[in-house]
């Protein structure tokens, strides 16, 4: 007999991909109907920015079409971003599921081109985004959302100001460039970076967020282990460039997190290679080949992807318009966007784990 008893087993050996588990012992599997020669129920993934959707969408009906006298399947695809264990000695973030941190051992690499791209591109998918510009030293993140002009909001708590985030397409920020002059240096020691960052994770109207992406300074410093000692985090992202001395203090980078028990979802290659405009058919490795997948695999972590270095990546940081959205079938684009939803699949892989 064709019920929601026999749809559920058909499906019970459908497992995703990711989690090697069976979408109905995961509880992915609701809300089945059976109404002639049609069947339909709700598939909820661990993620909007799943990368494998399409693929389970298909195992799924391709599973049940399997029985006698289904002729349709409909499919409603929606997500729930599952919330990262918390641990004893770290105060979680209220409303935030999952805190990634976006670091690189050395700056100019294209870190925070990278944590705002795949912050937008989260939100792309539907997740609820929030961006924390933890380079204090060198806020640039506002600039890059369009949002250099805004006035952030300051509101009265509980338990005291309460910052509004600024918005921008679909991703919340903040940063210490809301709160200075733009040519004001900020020359601070450790103990107030460290407050600063404490504020920005406790006292900001965040909201109910899936993820929270920290765009963090360059090097092994206070900022990291900040971070690192105050929330328990879904993991941190290492970015590099190809050529040997980025790739050396990217190793030390991603050392440092493994010593502070940071779980690293991955390494991402920036600019791994030059497309020039006027010969899009053409590729030049201007900083060398290969280093962020030999390093990835030397240290037995994944490598995300590799972004090639075009010119609208650079014009789109520099006039507040993420390449995601100017040119989203630009190769950089697309390599940033394939990023994302690899984040946010590691990070659900961790949260179950």
């Amino acid at each position: 007999m064709l019920d929601s008893k026999s749809i559920l087993e058909v499906l019970r050996p459908v497992q995703d991909p990711e989690l090697q588990k069976s979408l109905v012992e995961l509880n992915m599997i609701r809300n089945v109907e059976v109404n002639g020669s049609k069947v339909s129920f709700t598939l909820v993934l661990t993620t909007p920015a799943c990368p494998l959707r399409e693929f389970i969408v298909e195992d799924c009906q391709t599973a049940v079409k399997k029985l006698p006298g289904v002729e349709e399947v409909e499919v409603e695809v929606t997500a729930e971003t599952p919330q990262q264990k918390s641990l004893p000695d770290r105060a979680d973030v209220s409303g935030v599921k999952n805190i990634v941190a976006i670091s690189s051992g050395k700056g100019g690499v294209g870190k925070s081109s990278v944590a705002v791209n795949v912050a937008v591109a989260l939100a792309q998918t539907g997740a609820k985004v929030g961006l924390l510009d933890a380079d204090i030293y060198g806020p640039n993140a506002p600039n890059m959302l369009g949002l250099s002009e805004t006035q952030v909001m300051v509101k009265n708590g509980t338990n005291g100001e309460i910052l509004e985030p600024a918005f921008n397409y679909g991703v919340k920020l903040v940063s210490m460039a809301f709160l200075i002059d733009p040519d004001q240096p900020v020359i601070w020691r450790g103990p107030m970076l460290n407050g600063i960052i404490r504020q920005f994770l406790y006292q900001v109207e965040w909201g109910d967020l899936d993820y929270l992406i920290v765009d963090m300074p360059p090097g092994t410093g206070d900022a990291q282990l900040t971070l690192a000692q105050a929330v328990p985090m879904a993991g941190a992202v290492i970015v590099t460039t190809p050529q040997t001395v980025s790739l050396l203090d990217a190793r030390r980078g991603l050392k440092m997190f493994q010593q502070l028990g940071v779980n690293v979802l991955g390494i991402v290659e920036n600019m791994s290679y030059f497309i020039p405009p006027d010969l899009p058919d053409k590729s030049y490795d201007l900083f060398g080949s290969g280093g962020g997948e030999r390093t990835a695999k030397e240290l037995n972590v994944p490598l995300l992807g590799c972004v090639p270095l075009e010119i609208s990546l650079r014009e789109g940081g520099d006039n507040g318009v993420p390449i995601t959205i100017s040119q989203p079938e630009s190769a950089s684009a697309q390599a940033l966007t394939k990023i994302a939803k690899q984040i946010a699949a590691k990070v659900s892989l961790a949260a179950f784990a």
